[in-house]
């Protein structure tokens, strides 16, 4: 009994394995069609979803820039993860100073494309996962394209190409 439900287990673990290290090489090639996050506002909210893939060449490539100068300027540098950044907001939390995310642009992308918006150490772990299969499959350049395309700009508005049609009509 004990053998059959190990052998269950290990299964399963082996299916989640094999689909998200797959979906994570389907996305290296194709546009991600949706995100959990847009699913989660279109059925609790009703937010209708504006969103529209837009290869990085036709992004200026002024936004990128500003993303990194602003978000995580190691970007181009670490590998998923920067350590220093971690730490210190781990001292600065333990402190009752402020609190303050660490995650980097890759560790957003991950977020944003295969996770569920909130704070838990299960969701920061599969983060953390998928984090280090997009650095492994993935070039620096497709990640700032997938971040800059899904990333929630406002109510149901995700990427580059739809806040500025909504904002600028262009």
């Amino acid at each position: 009994m004990v053998k059959k439900t190990a052998k269950i287990i290990l299964g399963i673990l082996a299916t989640l394995i094999l689909l998200s290290a797959g979906t994570v090489l389907l996305y290296r090639h194709i546009p991600v069609p949706i995100t959990p996050l847009m699913l989660i506002r279109k059925i609790s909210e009703g937010t209708p979803i504006n969103y529209e893939w837009t290869p990085l060449e036709k992004i200026s490539p002024d936004l990128p820039l500003a993303v990194v100068s602003s978000e995580d300027n190691l970007f181009m540098q670490h590998n998923g993860f920067d350590f220093k950044a971690i730490e210190q907001a781990r001292r600065e939390a333990e402190a009752g100073i402020r609190f303050r995310g660490a995650s980097t642009i890759s560790q957003q992308t991950a977020k944003n494309l295969f996770l569920w918006p909130g704070r838990s150490w299960v969701r920061k772990g599969l983060e953390a996962y998928f984090t280090m299969l997009m650095e492994l499959f993935w070039d620096k350049k497709r990640i700032m394209e997938a971040y800059l395309n899904c990333i929630e700009m406002g109510d149901g508005i995700y990427g580059a190409k739809a806040v500025a049609k909504h904002h600028f009509n262009t």
